[in-house]
């Protein structure tokens, strides 16, 4: 899983490195035999952009971009679009969103995202947003895929803050950006993914990069 996901980021031209932050021997281990760049982080981290911003301790970087390792549908797409966010002017956090297919509108491990219509997170949440109170049927939802870019800065500051309530409510660390007034700018991709979580996740992870090889290969 995590080779598709490296894979993905060392196609996309526009980073200068891509590094495994883990604190995981078996992981650093597999990096080793691959030749992948790894950095072993503090195993007391709770959340991915705590890791990310210990990495920005000894690594320079105008944007850090944090692509997790259970997502082996990532692609070249999404972080093109990511890094092309976070070369408008203002933006500290960027992330990626999609349209929701049906399936996953009522997925609790699926994240729904609702955007101003300057882009930017009004909410995150398991559940289903926006509600469609008249229920016409029309409402567009979209679903937000784990793709994060950050400032230096932003990453300083996420980590000085204490979990926030709606964090601890919804077990959705970027809701701490929005209960502390840092903006999260969000970018649409076509793209779908998969996060794994679950090993019905696993399972539909596995056939879609088995069709995958299939196309390729006929």
């Amino acid at each position: 899983m995590l080779a598709y996901v490296y894979d993905a980021a060392r196609s996309c031209p526009g980073f200068a490195d891509v590094i495994v932050a883990t604190d995981s021997d078996e992981i650093a281990g597999v990096c080793g035999q691959h030749g992948w760049a790894c950095c072993m982080t503090s195993p007391d981290h709770r959340s991915g952009t705590d890791r990310v911003r210990e990495v920005t301790q000894n690594i320079a970087a105008d944007v850090y971009v944090n692509v997790q390792g259970d997502e082996p549908l990532a692609r070249r797409e999404h972080l093109d679009v990511l890094l092309e966010l976070m070369q408008r002017d203002g933006v500290e956090v960027g992330t990626l969103k999609t349209i929701c297919a049906t399936a996953d509108v009522d997925n609790p491990n699926a994240v729904k995202v609702v955007t101003s219509l300057h882009d930017q997170a009004l909410y995150f949440s398991r559940a289903t947003i926006p509600f469609d109170r008249d229920n016409t049927g029309t409402v567009p939802y979209y679903k937000h895929l784990g793709f994060y870019a950050y400032r230096k800065s932003a990453l300083d500051r996420f980590c000085q803050w204490p979990e926030s309530r709606l964090e601890r409510t919804e077990r959705l660390e970027q809701l701490r950006f929005l209960a502390n007034g840092i903006a999260i700018h969000v970018a649409e991709t076509p793209y779908d993914t998969v996060g794994v979580d679950t090993e019905e996740d696993l399972q539909l992870e596995e056939a879609i990069l088995a069709a995958r090889k299939d196309n390729q290969a006929s």
